[in-house]
Order: structure tokens, then C-alpha cells, then sequence
């Protein structure tokens, strides 16, 4: 059932197009489909196996957004008041206003804080780096450390809830998270979310057995090959809710399947439901043109298609042409990491590979190529 995504991996794999690759479907019920090719890293003997470490990156988000949904629940977090009561540094965030003859921009103060919805949905008017070129040149002349909470009071590029810019919007989420639950982050998600799903292997800093089983990662050269890139994702004074997780594919997989509605009752039935509903309205979400095309290109999953966000990650409100139904979830991490959920089929799935720029067309070709297979069989 799987033979033309085996095919076109194999194929990858051995013109040296990825590293390896690790893959998993599932079902409300289990894994339907799971397999691992390549090595861990080029050049490197160690073959890829299933039990393969990823920094996932921004598959981050949506585990730190149910942590969150579980405090709305609570009654610990609120989705739609101002959080600049918890959360005073949120409060009277500059904003980009104009630019001036020399190139400049000058800043106004935000007309009020975001909301836990707004950064969920990245409404906010957070930004990264790699997509909006005003924000690096900011934070040189600001003298902010990445990873500190410094760092992350950085300009808005609107006023909350008047767009959608995809940033570091859901660290915060990570941040209010720990301010209403009195717990780091860490040690929150490995209580009310990895223990109970089972999920042994993901974390924000590895064990040294977990280390000896990561995936190196790699940067696509000009020749379309791959070359090793040294990376490690630094774990300081934030835990970064919007990238900061490693994990393999049969953890993530977990997640996948309480996604879909498996039964684990990490929130309820009402919050599941609300999953699938775009909060986005008509604003475009989850397309961009980067700016440090060294670490992504331009992304569009669904060229043509009016996609939204949801509380957890991208929606896409029609069907797709590889199967999955309207309504689906998904989303990816930087590292080209992918994954969808899809409630109304009961179907998930996966890859994980590690190279940048993120959107490579290699790694989405297969992963389309996944999908055709997981609603073929």
C-alpha cells in the first residue's frame, strides 16, 4: 500500500537528497504504517532507526497549546482577556509604525497586550526573524540574548488581532503557561501531557542515551545535496513553547492520535471540537515569504486555498488533493518536519527528516507522497 512513498524515499535517500527519514500513519487505534531509511546523519554510520531522536521545532506548538486549552479549562487561563495582568511584560509592547527616509522604523505603543487566542493564532503581531526583516536589526540594537524573556519582548508588526504574522507568539503561550500553572514548562507537559500519552522520549534537553539516538542535522548545498550543520537547540532562562521540543515519531504519533480523538482525556470534548474550527476569519494564515531564505523558503501548503488557524496549528478548509478531509490539522517544524491530523477520516501521519531551509521541496514531495498512500490504504 505504501510502494510509491517507499519508492520516491529510497530513491532520496540514495541520491544523497536526505540524510534518511523516519515515517509513521495512524489511526484512532494505532500505528497503521511506520519505517525508517537512511542514516542519521550524512556521512555517518549510524543507520536511522524508528526509535530516532528530531528536534521537531515548531511541532513544539501545538503540544504547548493544549497544555494551555488545559488551563482555559481550569479556569487558570482565559482565552480572550488581555494578559498583561499575568504577564506584565506584555504590557505596552512597541510596535512598528513607519519607516523613515534613512530606512528606520519608528515605534508606537500597542493600542492593549494580546490575548492567550491571539497568540495561539498568531494574531498577536509577534514575528520571526527569518520572515519579517525588521526584527533581527532590532534585537542587535537592542542587546537582547536569544532565550531570555528579554529577548522575546520584541516589536509587534500590528496591533493584536488586527493580522496574521507567524511568530514567536506561542513561546509566550509557553511562558503563560507556567505563570498560571506555577510549574516550568517542562515539568508541566511531562505531567499533564507526556505521561499520560505515553510519551517517553520528547523533552527540551536530552539524556545522554537520548542524545547518543539524534538526528544530525544538515543544509541543502547548492548542488541540491546536503551538507552536515552543526545545531543544537539552546535550553535557557524560556523553554522555547514554539520550537523548542524533541521527540520521535512514535511520541509524536501519540499526540497525532489524541488529536483525532482517540479517547485520551487530556481536554474535553468541547475544546476537541473546538480544534477544528478556523479562529483566523479572512486573514490568510500559514503562508509566508522568508527573508533568510538559508533557513526557509517561501511557504504556501496550499497554494490558492484560503487556510486558517486553528487553536493548535493550520487548517485547511477545503480538502486536499493527496486525501485528507476539510478541517484537518497540521502543521511542521523548521528542520522539515511535517504532520497532519484529520478527526473526519481518523487518519494521521508524519516524517521527520532534519535539513534547512525549511520548506524543501524534496521533503514535501514525500510527504505528500505519504498522504496518497495513508488514504490509498
Amino acid at each position: 500500500m505504501y510502494a510509491e512513498f517507499e519508492d520516491r524515499l529510497a530513491a532520496a535517500v540514495a541520491a544523497g537528497k536526505i540524510a534518511g527519514a523516519v515515517a509513521l500513519t495512524a489511526d484512532r487505534d494505532g500505528v497503521t504504517y511506520q519505517t525508517a531509511a537512511g542514516r542519521r546523519a550524512q556521512g555517518d554510520e549510524a543507520a536511522m532507526t524508528p526509535d530516532t531522536i528530531f528536534w521537531i521545532a515548531s511541532m513544539t506548538k501545538a503540544v504547548a497549546s493544549v497544555a494551555a486549552l488545559q488551563l482555559v479549562e481550569r479556569g487558570k487561563l482565559s482565552l480572550d482577556a488581555p494578559l498583561d495582568d499575568l504577564l506584565p511584560d506584555l504590557a505596552g509592547l512597541p510596535v512598528f509604525d513607519h519607516q523613515t527616509a534613512d530606512g528606520a522604523w519608528t515605534m508606537r505603543v500597542a493600542k492593549r497586550a494580546p490575548t492567550l487566542r491571539e497568540l495561539l493564532t498568531h494574531t498577536a503581531g509577534f514575528g520571526y526573524g527569518f520572515i519579517d526583516a525588521r526584527i533581527d536589526p532590532w534585537v542587535a540594537q537592542a542587546g537582547t540574548t536569544g532565550g531570555t524573556r528579554a529577548w522575546h519582548r520584541q516589536p509587534l508588526l500590528f496591533d493584536p488581532g488586527e493580522g496574521w504574522a507567524y511568530g514567536i507568539g506561542t513561546d509566550w503561550v509557553g511562558i503563560a503557561v507556567e505563570a498560571a500553572s506555577g510549574q516550568r514548562l517542562d515539568a508541566y507537559l511531562a505531567e499533564h501531557v507526556f505521561a499520560p500519552l505515553g510519551m517517553v522520549d520528547t523533552a527540551f534537553a536530552l539524556t545522554a542515551p537520548q542524545q547518543a539516538r539524534l538526528a544530525g542535522m544538515h543544509a541543502r548545498t547548492p548542488d541540491g545535496l546536503l551538507a552536515p550543520f552543526p545545531f543544537a537547540m539552546p535550553v535557557g532562562e524560556v523553554l522555547s513553547a514554539g520550537g523548542g521540543l524533541h521527540s520521535t515519531a512514535h511520541d509524536y504519533g501519540r499526540f497525532l492520535r489524541f488529536l483525532l480523538g482517540d479517547g485520551a482525556p487530556l481536554l474535553s470534548a468541547a475544546t476537541m471540537a473546538e480544534l477544528a474550527r478556523v479562529q483566523t476569519g479572512a486573514l490568510r494564515a500559514g503562508a509566508w515569504t522568508a527573508c533568510a531564505q538559508h533557513l526557509s523558503l517561501d511557504v504556501d501548503l496550499f497554494p490558492g486555498m484560503l487556510t486558517g488557524w486553528g487553536l493548535t496549528g493550520l487548517i485547511n478548509p477545503e480538502p486536499s488533493a493527496n486525501g485528507r478531509s476539510a478541517g484537518s490539522l497540521a502543521w511542521a517544524g523548521l528542520g522539515n518536519t511535517y504532520y497532519w491530523a484529520d478527526p473526519a477520516a481518523g487518519k494521521a501521519g508524519l516524517i521527520l527528516t532534519q535539513s534547512l531551509p525549511f520548506g524543501d521541496p524534496v521533503v514535501l514531495d514525500l510527504f505528500a507522497a505519504l498522504e496518497r498512500c495513508a488514504y490509498a490504504a
